[in-house]
């Protein structure tokens, strides 16, 4: 076994994500089987009570298509939050019964990218999952496909999967598709090769990354997958990509699928969520001195250094934080409305408090709320 792959089979705290084309027949409607051969495996790995699994499951669209008469996936947002509706709920009693063969309790936990870049919302979506795992009960996290609207757009949980894994302080991420790996071109093609690990982004630089699925009733494909990696890998979580019916070799550190090694530090909890998850609801246009600050001095960002204030946002909103080109440079959750700001722009917080008083001797964005934007 590689040291890689010994890394895998040491694993404590394990997030797995599996995609809809893994769980439901292309017509719509959930496979029993296909789930059934999934939760069997998992049960397994958890048996000896070593290790914790939170699954990640995406499938509630896919579920509801055939009980609403749908034919294929729709594309207005309206039907799609009908059918994860109906899905969802056909989707977690699935697995309820599914696990419930082994004994084993799940929990439903729905999310909203916008609600887990929220400091309390963050800090309860940890508490409750850290909670779950440790009454023993098996955590199913889907998008609340329902209410959030750009994460039905971009079918996403697979980045979802890559934060819930920073979320939970997990050991590994374990992407499962109906492709058993990341190729150095289209699977389907003689001649193409699989890439077994990846140490860092030169590795697959040359890769040409195709973005549909095969089964048409999910929405992600490898380029969600590799963004993905990405994000936890940076986040310190390594990540294994490989295929459903490979799921127990892949929990076993066998070789299989691609091993992608971990390339940075775990960071500050939310501020992932703020970086690859938040959508910004307005920018702030930094002058150079300020973005400096915020940059490289790593500063909260006062009123004084603000050239200008662009959308229509609320106190606690994500918010992009732009130079004087345009560029953003960095994204943090904003203290004052949008109508607030103009007249504070370019004064100092001393001058301001004594003006108008103490309340206004704040940071526009603190600097424990703000998160740095690499280019």
């Amino acid at each position: 076994m590689t040291e890689a792959r010994q890394h895998v089979a040491q694993a404590r705290r394990i997030v797995v994500k599996v995609g809809s084309s893994s769980l439901t027949t292309a017509a719509g409607g959930i496979d029993a089987d296909r789930v059934d051969a999934l939760v069997d495996v998992l049960a397994k790995v958890r048996s000896g009570g070593e290790k914790e699994i939170v699954l990640v499951s995406s499938g509630a669209i896919a579920a509801g298509l055939a009980p609403l008469g749908l034919a294929r996936r729709p594309k207005d947002l309206a039907r799609q939050q009908a059918a994860a509706s109906v899905g969802q709920g056909l989707l977690v009693a699935r697995y309820t019964a599914s696990f419930a063969r082994h004994g084993v309790r799940v929990g439903q936990v729905l999310l909203t990218a916008d609600d887990t870049s929220r400091r309390a919302h963050y800090r309860n979506a940890y508490r409750t999952l850290d909670q779950l795992l440790a009454m023993g009960a098996v955590p199913v996290i889907n998008e609340n496909d329902t209410v959030a609207t750009d994460e039905i757009r971009f079918g996403d949980n697979d980045r979802l999967a890559a934060l819930v894994a920073h979320l939970v302080r997990a050991d590994l991420l374990v992407l499962l598709s109906d492709v058993d790996g990341l190729y150095d071109g289209d699977p389907a093609r003689p001649g193409t090769t699989r890439i077994d690990e990846v140490r860092g982004p030169a590795d697959i630089a040359h890769v040409q990354i195709g973005s549909a699925g095969r089964a048409g009733v999910g929405t992600g494909g490898m380029v969600t997958k590799v963004e993905a990696a990405r994000i936890a890998t940076e986040a310190g979580v390594p990540v294994v990509l490989t295929s459903a019916v490979s799921a127990a070799d892949a929990l076993a550190g066998r070789t299989t699928g691609t091993f992608f090694h971990r390339t940075g530090r775990r960071s500050a909890g939310r501020l992932l969520w703020l970086a690859h998850a938040s959508t910004p609801q307005g920018a702030l246009v930094l002058d150079d001195g300020a973005v400096r600050a915020v940059v490289q001095g790593r500063k909260s960002l006062l009123p004084a250094g603000i050239a200008a204030v662009e959308g229509d946002f609320t106190a606690g909103d994500p918010v992009e934080l732009r130079d004087t080109g345009g560029r953003p440079v960095a994204r943090g959750l904003v203290n004052y409305d949008a109508r607030e700001l103009p007249p504070l722009l370019g004064r100092s917080t001393r001058e301001l408090a004594r003006e108008l008083g103490p309340e206004y001797e704040r940071e526009v964005v603190h600097r424990d709320d703000l998160v740095v934007m690499h280019p």
